[in-house]
């Protein structure tokens, strides 16, 4: 074997020695698996680089028709922690087998009853009468957060001081937040959005402005007739200037009324998944609420 084929393989040896330990060592570290994207936040905040935190949803999926491929599932199965919503969102839960720990965190938050105008909750879990899109609640975020850290404090209870620090930053980011949405929606000319998908009701009933929604608790239900020439007579009735979309929705029919009324339209997050884009950006939960902040500020003309 000549000097250069002795080098390459040298090389060639280092490479997989170095892929090998790499793998090793990440095979070292628990794996949490998230089911949304307001999950994952939590968790990878909280779990910092003591676990790997993967989010079940691939980027720009809508949470309420993915499906796991077997490869997914698999990957799912093997966590040692799963993270997974709760309160119907995820009909694949149903029947999934878990190898090790995993948690509906709907349990642990306070759930809204569907069709609820003011800040009604309670207890009863049965997924037809309650309304999955919990996290748009940063009250509920808080209770999530403390759930979690348990969950990681059980998982790897060596780092209890650093999961506790951790939370404690979390928590604080979500109160800044949620002062920050009580002052900014405070003093508005109108009280009501409109949105394609009635994902946004958490949001509307703790800052106290209501929802007027295209479709149902998925972006992908069919509006009827009878519910857009509604809508488009409200807009018009209230000044209404801007109506909202969601880019895991087809945006025809939204961008059909707004054309019809003479309104402008614009995308609202509803943050059970992040687009691929979006990911690209780095944000996270906080940035994407405080941009959710500003478009439902601007649309009902707030101070």
């Amino acid at each position: 074997m000549n000097l250069k084929n002795r080098f390459f393989l040298a090389v060639i040896l280092l490479v997989t020695s170095i892929s090998l330990a790499a793998e090793q060592k990440s095979s070292e570290k628990a794996t949490v698996a998230a089911s949304t994207f307001s999950l994952y936040d939590i968790a990878k905040n909280i779990a910092s680089d003591t676990a790997e935190t993967f989010m079940i949803l691939p980027f720009g999926v809508d949470a309420h028709s993915y499906e796991p491929t077997p490869k997914d599932m698999i990957k799912i199965s093997r966590s040692d922690l799963v993270l997974y919503s709760g309160a119907g969102l995820e009909p694949w839960i149903e029947g999934f087998e878990f190898k090790n720990r995993a948690v509906d965190v709907s349990q642990h938050v306070k759930l809204m009853e569907l069709g609820k105008d003011k800040h009604e909750h309670h207890d009863d879990h049965h997924h037809d009468r309650v309304d999955p899109h919990y996290w748009q609640d940063p009250h509920n975020m808080m209770l999530a957060a403390e759930r979690i850290t348990e969950e990681l404090i059980a998982l790897f209870p060596k780092n209890r001081e650093l999961y506790l620090k951790n939370r404690e930053s979390y928590v604080a980011m979500l109160k800044n937040l949620d002062e920050d949405y009580k002052e900014k929606l405070s003093q508005c000319q109108l009280d009501t959005i409109i949105v394609n998908h009635n994902a946004f009701s958490y949001l509307a009933n703790r800052y106290g402005f209501h929802t007027e929604a295209l479709s149902g608790l998925s972006p992908e239900a069919e509006p009827s007739a009878k519910t857009m020439i509604k809508l488009i007579k409200f807009i018009k009735e209230h000044r209404v200037e801007t109506i909202f979309f969601e880019k895991f929705a087809n945006e025809k029919t939204i961008k059909s009324i707004a054309e019809e009324a003479g309104v402008s339209y614009d995308v609202l997050q509803p943050l059970g998944n992040i687009t691929a884009d979006e990911a690209k950006e780095k944000l996270g939960y906080e940035d994407i609420m405080r941009r959710n902040l500003q478009k439902i500020s601007k649309a009902m003309k707030c101070r």
